[in-house]
This record gives C-alpha cells, structure tokens and sequence, in this order.
C-alpha cells in the first residue's frame, strides 16, 4: 500500500531537468494611471524587491524528496521558492529512496557541498518531505551537516515511524518486502532509536515540522513531529477545513506559506486560504 500510493500520485510525471541554483528575478507593479494606484503599486514593488533581494542573499534552499520521490515531483514547491527569489536545487535521493537511509545521508552530504561550493554558501536551508527528512536529519546529527545547515523544515516525514510500514509486514509481504527504507521507516526499529536517541535537534539548526491530519502515510500523525524545542505545526491546528493529505504538502499553499515563514525567520502563522 505504501508503494501503490506513492506509484500512483508519480506515474504520471515525466522525466524533465531540474535547473541547479535558479535565482528569481523581482516582482514588478506595473505603474497606473491614479495617482493613489501608483502609489500602492510602488510599494508593492518595492516589497516584493525587498524581499526578492532577501531571498537572493539567503541561503540556497535543497529540497529533498522522499520515497519514489522523482525530481520533477517536487518542481511545484521548488518553483514557488524561486518566484520567492530563493536559489533552489532538488535532491532525489539515490536509488529513489529504496536503500539504506544512512546511504542516502552520505549522498546527501555530498549533495549539500556541491551546492556550498557553487553558490559561496556557508550554509543551506533544507525543505524535506517524507523520507527525506529522515535522510536529512541523519546528515545533521551524524555527518556534519549541524554546521552546514541553517534551517531544516520536514512536511510529513515519519520522524518516529509509522505504522503503515509495521503494516506490510504484518500483511505477510516479508520484512517491507525486502525494502530497506521501509525497514528503517517502521515503528521501533533500531535506524530510528539511533536517529531519535539523545537530542533529536541538534546543533544550532532551526528545526520545523509540518504535519497534517489527513496524512495516509504517516500513522500516528503525531509520530511526525520532534521533540527537544522544534517547532511542530499541524495544518488543522490553524486551519479545521484544511484537508491536505501526505503527498499534497509538496503542492499546498497554506502548508507552503509555513515554510516561507520559517525561511524568512518570521513568526509562524498559516494562511489558511493560500493557494
């Protein structure tokens, strides 16, 4: 069930380039005739080319996929970043994320100072979904990342497991079929009493979770947030009528103006009627 939900949501995608390190350019107001129009319009665009050179001078941002997760699945989040004026590279993880998370972590690792290299970055900022966030988490804990990486955002990753990976073993398809990450992904296994033991946060990152209550995947919801001062948003905390399942996170706009607030550093409020 894991996989199907997953194959059926990117069977349709397909194969395109995902350009490295694209900037954005400003937003412009086009002027008006009314003297008060042109005015609104100007500072209109004078925010958006405050932020837009903000966004430029800020970290590059990686966003990292998940399971099965191909590059172009993530081009609707990553283009919103650069219309934003953020500098932005998606990472799919090796093999699509069937094999070992710890392996994963490395690649990334590798990843990250590719594009500190080629941008002159001293850090990125890391917007991960699904598995993602559990390859990300292991490169900061374990590989260095903590002195690599500013800001860290997970939308619905199972950072404590979940039970719908518990659920294809116990449906008699072996020990999640043979997929490692699978393993690694459920409830009580040793990756993640190794990835959550002692500080679960560590270094100085800033660390953000987005979880949501109609997640398919991740079972219990809660088993997507973190502990030790991460900030854990629930979509329907803020929004009740928000329905977003686990694969949309990457597509809606409420869930994407949490992370434009967490990259701008500014106090976490949903828009519920983002688009």
């Amino acid at each position: 069930m894991l996989l199907r939900t997953i194959l059926a949501a990117t069977a349709a995608a397909t194969a395109a380039a995902t350009a490295l390190l694209v900037p954005a350019t400003a937003a412009h107001a086009e002027p008006t005739t009314t003297t008060a129009t042109a005015t609104s319009a100007a500072e209109a665009g004078t925010a958006d080319a405050t932020q837009a050179l903000a966004a430029a001078n800020a970290d590059p941002v990686v966003v990292v996929g998940g399971l099965i997760g191909i590059s172009i699945a993530y081009e609707p989040i990553a283009a919103r970043l650069r219309a934003d004026g953020y500098r932005v590279s998606i990472y799919q993880l090796p093999n699509l994320g069937f094999g070992d998370i710890r392996e994963s972590a490395r690649a990334l690792s590798s990843y990250v100072d590719q594009v500190r290299a080629a941008t002159g970055a001293a850090k990125v900022d890391l917007v991960t979904h699904s598995e993602g966030g559990l390859v990300s988490r292991w490169y900061v804990k374990f590989l260095g990342g903590a002195a690599k990486v500013d800001q860290y955002v997970s939308l619905g990753s199972p950072q404590q497991g979940t039970y719908v990976a518990n659920i294809i073993n116990f449906l008699g398809l072996g020990s999640c079929a043979g997929i490692v990450a699978c393993q690694q992904m459920s409830i009580g296994s040793s990756f993640l009493a190794d990835l959550n033991g002692g500080d679960d946060t560590p270094g100085a990152v800033r660390w953000t979770t987005v979880r949501t209550w109609q997640d398919e995947l991740v079972r219990p919801v809660d088993n997507a947030a973190l502990a030790d001062g991460a900030t854990n948003v629930l979509v329907q905390a803020w929004c009740p009528l928000r329905i977003v399942g686990h694969l949309t996170l990457i597509l809606d706009g409420t869930t994407y103006s949490v992370v434009r607030q967490v990259l701008a550093g500014a106090a976490i409020r949903p828009n519920c009627f983002a688009l």
